[in-house]
């Protein structure tokens, strides 16, 4: 099979298009014939700052098809079409690759959805969903009617964890306002189900969103927290939260402390592969729930463009990653 790996950590040029065999899958692991790869940020942070122990293919998420299993796995997922999360957390075994190995847990019945949506859900929408599920005001699910009368905030809301956040909030019935940067990025917002689009850029954030929700919202999805900090504690209701998933804008982060004091409010850090479990295996059930029922999306019409890549360019992938091109970046691994 062909697979990208790399055997240091570096730039984009340390991965490498190789041949190796076909592995066989061990107890409680299943063997996937991989369709797509998603890339996301975590993916080229790993590859730059942590030395692999021998090898690694990267890519934590991707979709595709059950070619065997191992001892205590039911044989019945044989030929089964599934989406794969967190394939590479320390392992081995990423998504970029013709073939790879996962535990059973991690590989999720997609049924008749596309490949590229497979691909796009891992690392974006547990993260999201984890965002939306953190604060004092947030149920523990989602589903349909779970966050009505919820407004929800999402800074970034043209970004991968913001769309995500957008359509996982709207499928729940919330009222979803997202700050952009650009009247470009307006659009792709709205296209994921905002119900609300303010450009930062152009217009003062807190006012607009005083005069949508005079009480503040109930939690801030947030991807600049150094550079939101002050604004977003002026936009929070008493009890709010504001759960953080990133740094951009800098990673020094000073918070007002006695305005979330008087707010009891919640700083919630979310980092995807630390999640605890049980609420890791809601959000899975939740998102394959979502998926199953055709209410997520992808591309341009859903607000996340994709972009293609042959296995061979995974490092170009990689590369528009790291330089925060908009959409999603997927790899193609096989006509399967």
């Amino acid at each position: 099979m062909k697979a990208i790996v790399y055997e240091r950590n570096g730039d984009p040029s340390v991965l490498e298009l190789v041949d190796r065999p076909v592995p066989e899958p061990g107890a409680g692991e299943v063997l996937v014939r991989m369709a797509v790869s998603g890339v996301n940020p975590t993916d080229w942070k790993s590859r730059r700052s942590t030395s692999p122990s021998g090898w690694q293919i990267p890519g934590q998420d991707g979709a595709g098809v059950v070619e065997s299993v191992g001892e205590g796995v039911d044989p019945d997922l044989i030929g089964e079409r599934v989406w794969l999360w967190e394939t590479a957390h320390q392992r081995p075994w990423g998504t970029a690759a013709e073939y790879t190995l996962v535990p059973v847990r991690q590989a999720v019945r997609l049924g008749d959805a596309p490949f590229d949506l497979g691909a796009s859900l891992g690392v974006p929408f547990l993260t999201a969903h984890r965002c939306l599920t953190a604060g004092e005001f947030m149920p523990a699910t989602l589903r349909a009617g779970a966050l009505a009368d919820h407004t929800v905030l999402v800074q970034g809301g043209a970004g991968e964890v913001g769309n995500a956040a957008i359509q996982l909030a709207r499928w729940a019935d919330a009222t979803v306002i997202a700050t952009v940067s650009s009247a470009e990025k307006a659009q792709l917002a709205a296209a994921a189900g905002a119900s609300y689009v303010i450009n930062y850029r152009e217009q003062d954030v807190v006012e607009e969103v005083g005069k949508i929700v005079p009480d503040g919202v109930h939690t801030i999805v947030e991807v600049a927290p150094a550079r939101n900090a002050e604004k977003d504690v002026r936009m929070l209701r008493h009890g709010g939260a504001v759960c953080l998933y990133a740094d951009e804008g800098g990673p020094d982060l000073t918070v007002p402390l006695w305005p979330l004091f008087v707010l009891n409010a919640r700083l919630q850090f979310v980092e995807v592969y630390s999640v605890p479990n049980a609420a890791k295996a809601l959000a899975v059930k939740d998102v394959a729930a979502a998926a199953a029922q055709g209410v997520l999306r992808v591309g341009a019409a859903a607000g996340l463009p994709l972009h293609h890549h042959p296995l061979a360019e995974t490092a170009a992938a990689h590369q528009a990653v790291e330089n925060s091109m908009v959409g999603k970046m997927l790899i193609t691994t096989s006509d399967t």
